[in-house]
């Protein structure tokens, strides 16, 4: 089958590179990545572990109010507030 590629400059320039390292054709070296590509797309999706994030006791919540948020800015910074 023929068919007419344009291929964005970056996959150009690592097909060139595998060409003159591997001393393979530009249809060869199309066909070897497209059969890589296509195993990896029917393939089923790995099944990785799910994430999990450890939880903290970050002990007893020190602020009574935390509506008047100048407030609560000029005590973190240990100012007094006005």
């Amino acid at each position: 089958m023929r068919t007419t590629l344009t291929l964005d400059k970056d996959v150009a320039a690592v097909i060139e590179q595998l060409r003159k390292t591997k001393h393979q054709s530009l249809k060869e070296i199309i066909n070897e990545a497209l059969r890589e590509g296509l195993k990896r797309t029917g393939a089923p999706p790995h099944n990785r572990p799910p994430f999990r994030t450890a939880s903290v006791d970050l002990g007893r919540y020190l602020l009574t109010d935390v509506d008047n948020v100048a407030e609560r800015v000029a005590v973190t910074k240990s100012e007094s507030f006005q």
